[in-house]
């Protein structure tokens, strides 16, 4: 797998004209389209049909955490609208889990794990009553979903390494939070460079502001591939 696949763009775009937009112009740059809340929301699956039709792999990223069987139907959906990957929550539990990685048993799509929002840092967690740090809870959580099904799960960079080693290869270690250097944080609690969480054992990374709030786009990509080339390089 080369850095050019590795890397997922965000489209975190207020509708469906912005995304074709964005993703036209990456269109061979990067390895994979992420369509978000925002903007499912406002263009549904058709969007998601478009750019499976236009050969892009997408990442649907819409964390369900519901009882198992709502679950399930909506992977098994996610599934028929022919994604890559798909997310649900960890802290929906073994059962839920384990029934959305039933739901694509034979298909191509993969079902990634939310752990610990990459907004989120310790005191946040004590905040809502999650003790133990943060590293504690996403290992914790990666464990139950690894044993329930799932192919992999969504942590900060800042995890991926315990995840890599506790996990070894064959699970995916999906990274948020990706910032080049010299990049504005935003709301990114557990953020690092495109280096530093390959170097850490990340298989991909997900940028989404640092690529699309760039006076030019395609260049910003190039920029983060070169990076993670040169990471991917040294790791091997």
């Amino acid at each position: 797998m080369t850095a050019c696949d590795r890397l997922i763009v965000a489209l975190d775009v207020a509708d469906a004209f912005a995304a074709r937009a964005i993703a036209r112009r990456l269109a061979g740059e990067v390895g994979m389209f992420k369509v978000g809340s925002q903007l499912f929301t406002a263009a549904g699956p058709s969007i998601v049909r478009e750019l499976v039709a236009d050969g892009q792999r997408v990442f649907l990223d819409l964390k369900f955490h519901d009882i198992p069987n709502t679950v399930a139907g909506a992977v098994a959906a996610a599934a028929r609208l022919g994604v890559s990957l798909v997310t649900v929550h960890a802290a929906g539990g073994t059962a839920m889990i384990a029934a959305a990685a039933e739901a694509v048993r034979g298909t191509a799509t993969r079902v990634l794990a939310i752990t610990v929002l990459t907004s989120l840092d310790a005191a946040a967690l004590n905040a809502i009553g999650i003790g133990g740090g943060v590293e504690a809870g996403v290992t914790r959580l990666a464990r139950l979903a690894a044993k329930a099904g799932a192919h992999g799960v969504v942590a900060s960079p800042h995890e991926a390494r315990a995840l890599r080693d506790a996990r070894g290869g064959g699970f995916l270690v999906v990274t948020p939070g990706i910032r080049p250097a010299g990049t504005a944080m935003d709301d990114q609690a557990r953020a690092a460079t495109p280096a530093s969480a390959l170097a850490a054992g990340a298989d991909y990374l997900v940028v989404g502001r640092p690529i699309l709030a760039a006076p030019d786009p395609v260049a910003a990509a190039r920029a983060i591939v070169l990076e993670m080339e040169a990471a991917t390089a040294v790791r091997q």
